[in-house]
């Protein structure tokens, strides 16, 4: 795969996280006491739903940090080399994760 392809399909998943994350934003509000909203759900319910909700945005908000420091990569021309030890990184781990920034030698390590 090319470079071009690389960055094209880490810009894709960025746009597809970050549309995402805005369109989970309202689960992640304040949790209201209104029962005709919340239903037949308890506020222990919401409260759950809140923290799993919040823990998920931060997740994908690593991801997109990962995305990110993988497209610098790519304009810098290390995309695809181990940081550890300058390998190149398998195609193969690559196309499992185009984030991943060591060799599965240095992971291993």
């Amino acid at each position: 795969m090319t470079e071009i392809d690389w960055q094209t399909k880490l810009l894709a998943m960025k746009r597809d996280l970050q549309a995402t994350d805005s369109a989970a934003k309202d689960s992640r509000g304040a949790v209201e006491l209104d029962q005709s909203r919340v239903g037949r759900l308890s506020r222990m319910d919401a409260l759950q739903s809140q923290a799993m909700n919040n823990a998920i945005a931060v997740r994908r908000q690593q991801m997109l940090s990962r995305l990110n420091s993988a497209l610098e990569r790519i304009e810098a021309d290390e995309f695809g080399y181990c940081l550890e030890c300058g390998d190149e990184i398998s195609v193969k781990r690559l196309e499992l994760d185009p984030t991943v920034c060591f060799c599965t030698q240095c992971a291993k390590a």
